[in-house]
């Protein structure tokens, strides 16, 4: 059953409102990500600052240890720190949020799918 003209301008408005006030909230959450280089690059630090304790206690050498315990603290660094962006962000004409611009245009083609659909029949 389709919505009435009310309806549909409702939900219209409705859906503004929350890409409006929500996109402060999206656009945070959707921010560098990880970056699978930084965790391979993390992950072998990890390894070799853990041969490089094992090694340094096996041959009782306190500063190898020391070593190989900072250099397992900086590969989980490595490994978790988020992807940076390559260049500049391109000057876009639309000055709204990316999420709320993906967002209206996948609504809108979810509408013009819904018309086409509803004329179908």
């Amino acid at each position: 059953m389709p919505l009435s003209e009310q309806e549909q301008r409702l939900l219209d408005e409705m859906e503004r409102h929350l890409m409006r006030n929500d996109a402060d909230v999206v656009s945070a959450s959707s921010g560098g990500g990880l970056s699978y280089r930084n965790v391979v690059y993390g992950t072998i630090l990890v390894l070799a600052g853990i041969g490089a304790l094992i090694v340094g206690v096996a041959m009782q050498l306190i500063v190898v240890g020391v070593l190989g315990f900072l250099a397992m603290i900086a590969g989980v660094i490595v490994a978790v720190t988020p992807a940076k962006r390559v260049g500049p962000e391109p000057e876009r004409a639309d000055r709204r949020p990316a999420a709320t611009r993906t967002s209206a245009s996948f609504m809108d083609r979810m509408n013009d799918r819904w018309d086409r659909r509803q004329e179908g029949r």
